[in-house]
């Protein structure tokens, strides 16, 4: 059996400085009725998911301040993707 060490989270990335990376992922819906419709589609399995646009992002992301709009009732799914810790940094990485 092998222990999974989750690391620290890296204190030098914050939502204001990380250009929203998190948002060009695809944000599934679990029992997440907060969520304004105008920001959900319903893919061809039938599972509902945050609604991404043409350029790739969320919806819900203003573009002139990368911010989302709707983070205080935000999804579950957003919820758990923390700041700084190592699926973060992935998507980071892989966007910057």
């Amino acid at each position: 059996m092998t222990n999974k060490i989750k690391s620290l989270p890296d204190t030098e990335v914050t939502c204001l400085n990380c250009k929203a990376c998190c948002c060009r992922l695809d944000a599934m819906l679990f029992n997440d009725p907060q969520v304004p419709e105008e920001f959900i589609e319903k893919n061809s399995l039938g599972e509902w998911s945050m609604l991404r646009l043409e350029d790739g992002w969320c919806a819900a992301l203003d573009r002139k301040t990368m911010m989302c709009t709707i983070y205080e009732i935000r999804p579950w799914i957003c919820r758990e993707f923390v700041e700084g810790e190592s699926e973060c940094l992935e998507v980071r990485a892989d966007h910057l």
